[in-house]
C-alpha cells in the first residue's frame, strides 16, 4: 500500500511544507477521534484543484478509528477516489473554508452516521478536508465526560480549520504518549481545573491528592503534590497551566504520572487547554529494572575482560621466565586467544544490548595481529566490506577465529613478513542470511599435501571447531590467484541482525 507521502507526491499539487504538516495531524489525530466517539477520513484534491474552486475530485489520503466508539468505515477508504458531487459536505466546506455540520444521518451502509466536513488549514490554504463521521447506532444521553469530550473536540476542529492545531514541531515525543481513555482534565484560561475524568482524579490520588481536583489551579496542586524543596522549572509551571504545548512527567508519592497539555486557542483567544494524563508509575519501576539489569550485565561483561586481560598479563608473564622456544611461543599464543575474547567482553561491556557492531572488533584484532607478529614485519593487514552487527554468540567465536587465521596467515604464508594480508566481510541478504569471510594472502601458498582436517595445527583445529560445530558454518582452505592463500568462511546468522548501512 502507498504511503502519505507516495500519494501526495504522486497524486496532488501540495508541496513539501504542506506534507509536514499532513504528517504532523495525522500522527496525533487519534486525539480528535477519541474525543469526537467519530472516525476521520482525510481527502485531500487531486492534480489541479484550484482553491476555493470546484476541485476534480477526492482522493482519501489517511483514516482513523475512534478507541472510544464504534466505528462507521469497517473498510479501509486509503487511496479511494471519489468525484466531486459525491461528498456534498466536503465540497462546502473546501469552498466556503468553514466547518460544515448541515445534513440529516446518513444511512448508505446500514447504520445512521452524522456526517461533519473540517477544513485542513495551513497559514491561508486549505490542505484537504476532514470528514468526521459518527455512529449513531449506539447514541444514548451523554454523561458529563461525554459532553466534555465533544466540547473538546469540537474546539481542536475549530483551530485545525483555523490552522492553528497541529502544531507542528510540538507532535507527542513520548514511547507513547497519553491517549484520552487514560485520563483527561479540562482547564479554563486561567489554568483551573473544570472537569476532571475519573481515571484523571485516580492518577492525582495516587500523587498524594486527598481532595477534588475540579475547581483547583492545575500547576498550583501539582507543585505541592511533588515539591522537593527546590522552585519547580518554570517552563513546568507554564506547561501545568495550560499555556504552553508539552509533555513532561511528574513523580511523587511513590508514583509517576505523565502529562500532556494542549492548548486551545479558538478565533486567536486562548479559552483553555485539555491534559491529557496516565499513570506510567509501573511502567517506570520496569524501565528501572530493565536498565538495572542492563548496568549489572554490562558490568559482568566488563569483569570478565579485566579477569581476562589478568590471564593474558600472567601468561605474558609466565612465557618470559620460560627458556624453551616452543613452550614461550604456545603461552604467547595462548594470550592472543584470551586478547581477542577480552576484546569482545569490553566491546559488550559499552553496549546495552547482546547485539555488536563486529567492524570495531574486526579491527583491533587486525591491529593486534599485525603488532605481535614481528616488530620488524613489513606486513600490514588491512579490512574490506564490512561486518556489521552481530550477535555476541557469534562475535566471540568469530573473533577467536580471525585470530587465529591472521596469525597462521603471519607465521606460514608469509614467513619473510613481507607482503599483502587482507581480510573481506561480505553479508549475503539469502534466507537464512550469511555472513562470508575470506582471509587472503600473497605468500608461499598452501602445501601439496595440506588437509585441514588432519592438520596437527592446534590453531587451525580451533578455528574448524569453532566455524563447523559452533556456528554451523564452513570452511574451505584453497589457492589464491595470482599465488598465496584464501581461507573462505561462511557463517549463518540470525535474521534479527542487520549491517549498518
Amino acid at each position: 500500500m502507498p504511503t502519505l507521502t507516495d500519494l501526495v507526491r504522486t497524486r496532488t499539487d501540495l508541496d513539501a511544507e504542506d506534507l509536514e504538516w499532513l504528517h504532523a495531524l495525522v500522527s496525533d489525530w487519534q486525539l480528535l477521534a477519541d474525543l469526537s466517539f467519530a472516525d476521520l477520513v482525510l481527502w485531500v484534491p487531486e492534480h489541479g484543484a484550484v482553491q476555493g474552486a470546484q476541485v476534480p475530485g477526492w482522493m482519501c489520503l489517511a483514516q482513523m478509528r475512534p478507541t472510544t466508539g464504534p466505528t462507521a468505515y469497517p473498510e479501509d477508504l486509503v487511496g479511494t477516489v471519489v468525484r466531486t458531487g459525491r461528498r456534498g459536505l466536503i465540497d462546502v466546506a473546501w469552498r466556503e473554508r468553514r466547518i460544515v455540520r448541515e445534513g440529516d444521518p446518513e444511512w448508505g451502509s446500514g447504520i445512521p452516521v452524522r456526517e461533519e466536513s473540517i477544513p485542513v488549514r495551513r497559514g491561508d490554504k486549505i490542505l484537504g478536508v476532514i470528514q468526521r463521521s459518527t455512529n449513531l447506532s449506539s447514541a444514548r444521553t451523554p454523561s458529563r465526560l461525554e459532553l466534555t469530550y465533544l466540547q473538546s473536540a469540537s474546539d481542536l476542529a475549530q483551530m485545525i480549520s483555523e490552522g492553528t492545531f497541529p502544531d507542528v514541531g510540538e507532535e507527542p515525543n513520548l514511547v507513547r504518549a497519553p491517549r484520552v481513555g487514560d485520563g483527561l482534565l479540562r482547564l479554563d484560561k486561567a489554568g483551573r481545573v473544570t472537569y476532571a475524568s475519573p481515571n484523571a482524579q485516580s492518577a492525582y490520588r495516587r500523587l498524594g491528592l486527598t481532595a477534588d481536583l475540579a475547581g483547583e489551579p492545575l500547576g498550583e496542586v501539582t507543585q505541592r503534590l511533588v515539591d522537593t524543596g527546590e522552585p519547580m522549572e518554570e517552563s513546568l509551571i507554564r506547561v501545568l497551566g495550560g499555556g504552553q504545548a508539552r509533555e513532561a512527567e511528574v513523580e511523587a508519592n511513590g508514583s509517576v504520572v505523565q502529562l500532556r497539555t494542549i492548548p486551545l486557542v479558538v478565533t486567536g483567544n486562548r479559552i483553555g487547554a485539555i491534559v491529557l494524563i496516565r499513570d506510567v508509575t509501573e511502567l517506570r519501576w520496569r524501565d528501572r529494572e530493565l536498565m538495572t539489569k542492563d548496568a549489572t550485565i554490562r558490568e559482568i561483561h566488563h569483569r570478565v575482560k579485566n579477569n581476562l586481560q589478568t590471564v593474558a598479563a600472567l601468561l605474558r608473564l609466565q612465557a618470559r621466565r620460560l627458556q624453551v622456544p616452543e613452550g614461550r611461543a604456545a603461552l604467547d599464543e595462548a594470550v592472543r586467544r584470551v586478547g581477542s575474547i577480552a576484546i569482545v567482553h569490553e566491546t559488550l561491556s559499552l553496549t546495552p544490548d547482546e547485539l555488536i557492531d563486529f567492524d570495531d572488533i574486526a579491527d583491533r584484532v587486525i591491529t593486534m595481529a599485525g603488532e605481535v607478529s614481528a616488530p620488524e614485519t613489513l606486513v600490514v593487514p588491512k579490512r574490506t566490506g564490512a561486518f556489521g552487527v552481530l550477535p555476541s554468540q557469534v562475535a566471540t567465536p568469530l573473533a577467536m577465529v580471525l585470530t587465529e587465521l591472521l596469525q597462521n596467515a603471519l607465521e606460514h604464508g608469509l614467513p619473510d613478513r613481507d607482503g599483502d594480508l587482507e581480510v573481506r566481510a561480505t553479508r549475503l541478504e539469502t534466507d537464512p542470511p550469511h555472513l562470508m569471510v575470506v582471509v587472503s594472502d600473497d605468500g608461499v601458498g598452501l602445501p601439496p599435501d595440506f588437509d585441514v582436517e588432519g592438520t596437527n595445527s592446534l590453531g587451525l583445529q580451533i578455528v574448524r571447531t569453532l566455524i563447523v560445530g559452533e556456528l554451523g558454518g564452513s570452511l574451505e582452505f584453497r589457492g589464491r590467484s595470482g599465488g598465496g592463500t584464501e581461507v573462505v568462511v561462511d557463517i549463518p546468522f540470525d535474521h534479527g541482525t542487520r549491517s549498518h548501512q
